[in-house]
């Protein structure tokens, strides 16, 4: 079993998200012994954006690429070579400002290629990553599971479906700003999580 961990938080340390993410890769380790772990930080080592000369270059046939442009795919070469290489992915997605980070969104970006990770035929679109589990650990400051404004959770869980991803289980700590009490029943909630998600 190949394990792909992602931590999106644009904290390199202290991330309440990668923490989770981490506990989650851990009990993966602990559950298959003989499983690999790739771990791909995205505020240690940040995706660039998408951009317009990202799409030039994306769009340009290969032969015509530019050195620049060639170095620039590349990079988005990389990423889908390890999400495609994964039985299962980890990612750890902090709620920023109601949605998830500019380092995931950039991610999203880097590994959704037409006719490598998708393709569109007569019925619309068809994913061409499936039969991969999908663990997600959310990190919130307040209450928003199950509400209207929980954009974050539907972006992620469309995204990867868009990419045939559908199996995916969302680890929520919710509530971490609303002080120490509050805090540690997130902790404690998402502990338990963790535990009952792979059993």
């Amino acid at each position: 079993m190949n394990i792909l961990q992602i931590n999106s938080s644009a904290r390199s340390q202290g991330s309440e998200s990668t923490r989770w993410a981490n506990a989650l890769s851990a009990r993966l380790l602990q559950q298959y012994p003989h499983a690999t772990l790739e771990l791909r930080d995205l505020a240690q080592d940040p995706h660039p954006i998408l951009d317009e000369a990202a799409l030039q270059a994306i769009f340009t046939p290969p032969a015509q690429r530019s050195p620049e442009q060639a170095a620039r795919v590349a990079l988005d070469d990389a990423l889908i070579a390890q999400v495609q290489r994964a039985d299962v992915l980890v990612l750890g997605s902090p709620m920023y400002n109601f949605g998830i980070t500019v380092q995931l969104k950039s991610w999203f970006d880097a590994i959704a290629r037409a006719g490598v990770t998708f393709r569109y035929g007569e019925n619309g679109p068809q994913g061409l990553l499936s039969g991969k589990k999908v663990y997600v650990a959310l990190a919130r400051g307040g209450m928003h599971k199950g509400l209207p404004l929980d954009i974050q959770t539907s972006h992620i869980q469309t995204f990867l479906a868009f990419l045939g991803m559908s199996d995916v289980q969302f680890i929520y700590a919710e509530g971490l700003n609303m002080g120490p009490d509050a805090a540690q029943r997130a902790q404690q909630q998402a502990a338990e999580e963790v535990a009952a998600a792979l059993v």
